[in-house]
């Protein structure tokens, strides 16, 4: 999901920030050329000459285009309407004063551009540039309003200021919407997940709730690193919900054997991670974090399953995921023993630094086991 996700979002990207070049570049020029050539021609409108600083400006808005093309070519847009928005203000604050400072001109300036820009910034769904539009924009005509002292600065202002408000409107229903459309997505996937673990608890009694409870424990672990994002948590979520979707395929004498398991059985039961892997390689949403469910039974020291990776080799995400798996196994019942204290399992974790699991991980796991001792014993008082 989260490469279809990033795709979709570059393809959104894209389109919004060729559609604000189109926007920009058309009302400019068509705004420059009505203003100063062709409106000068009836005899009630009287417009400022064009100076060397306006066809300066010109010069660099059409150089800038060629370099625009290039950063869309190189699936970069996000960062276009920056550099259109800040090079356009910056040499608008410079022309403006330039034009008007000592001069005994009132102060009658302000580009149809800006308030395209202003008006058309919710379209980036980006509520860091619409600020950047709102208030820079306003800026601007407060830097030129000091330097000239003309208080008719205050018109243009006052003008953006009303411009913003209707934006900030429909920028508040579009985050709103695409919330929405999240959230039911992110609920339907979390029952049809739910509904796949509660098919595989059928199989195995003695594992109900232990997928739930693993997530829950890997994503607050993932969390209080703080290399993970709340899209990437959400989806690290679903993953751990399945990493234990390969046992399905392992007959059920063997998943619900009260005695110790011989070499072949292990054998089977190491088969898991890898068809589990493969269950789920082509489902949206969960296929972008498979790493988890192949490789959560991997060791720090390389002597675990199934490829032996070592140290940083097994991706962070299922190295987190051992440690939230190790931990419930041990305060879980099975088949062949009854569940083990916190202590016990807190001991265990520790001893395994550096051998069974990372060791920078097993210090986060010092920070959060408190919590965890809190959900588990919720969890089972419900």
């Amino acid at each position: 999901m989260k490469k279809i996700l990033q795709n979709s979002l570059l393809y959104e990207e894209k389109r919004a920030a060729i559609l604000f070049l189109w926007l920009f570049y058309t009302i400019f020029f068509i705004y420059d050329i009505a203003y100063y050539y062709l409106l000068p021609e009836f005899p009630w409108f009287n417009a400022e000459e064009n100076s060397s600083l306006d066809y300066w400006k010109y010069t660099v808005i059409i150089l800038l285009l060629p370099i625009f093309i290039y950063i869309i070519k190189k699936d970069k847009p996000e960062s276009i309407k920056y550099i259109l928005f800040l090079t356009y203000t910056l040499m608008n604050v410079i022309t403006d004063i330039w034009f008007y400072w000592g001069s005994d001109n009132s102060f009658s300036t302000g580009n149809l551009v800006e308030l395209v820009m202003v008006l058309f910034s919710p379209i980036f769904i980006n509520k860091r540039f619409f600020y950047l539009v709102s208030f820079g924009t306003i800026s601007k005509f407060a830097i030129v309003g000091l330097f000239i002292q003309d208080s008719i600065v205050l018109f243009p202002i006052l003008i953006i200021v009303v411009q913003s408000i209707v934006a900030y409107i429909l920028l508040y229903r579009f985050l709103n919407y695409v919330k929405a459309v999240k959230s039911s997505y992110d609920e339907q996937l979390e029952g049809i997940v739910k509904g796949i673990i509660a098919t595989l608890e059928l199989k195995d009694p003695y594992t109900r709730g232990h997928s739930e409870r693993v997530a829950k424990y890997a994503s607050s672990l993932a969390k209080e690193t703080g290399k993970f994002n709340d899209d990437e948590l959400q989806s690290f979520y679903y993953a751990c919900l399945l990493h234990d979707i390969g046992k399905m395929n392992i007959p059920d004498s063997i998943l619900t054997k009260q005695g110790k398991l011989t070499a072949e059985e292990y054998e089977i039961v190491k088969t898991h991670p890898v068809i589990g892997a493969k269950a789920v390689e082509e489902v949206n949403g969960i296929a972008d974090n498979i790493d988890v469910i192949y490789h959560h039974h991997e060791r720090w020291d390389g002597k675990g399953y199934p490829d032996g990776l070592e140290g940083e080799d097994t991706p962070l995400l299922a190295r987190i995921t051992a440690i939230a798996d190790a931990f419930d196994a041990i305060t879980s019942s099975r088949s062949y023993r009854s569940a083990l204290p916190f202590k016990e399992a807190h001991k265990r974790i520790i001893e395994g630094k550096g051998s069974q699991f990372d060791p920078n991980l097993v210090e986060v796991f010092k920070v959060v086991y408190p919590t965890w001792i809190k959900y588990h014993k919720n969890y089972y008082s419900k």
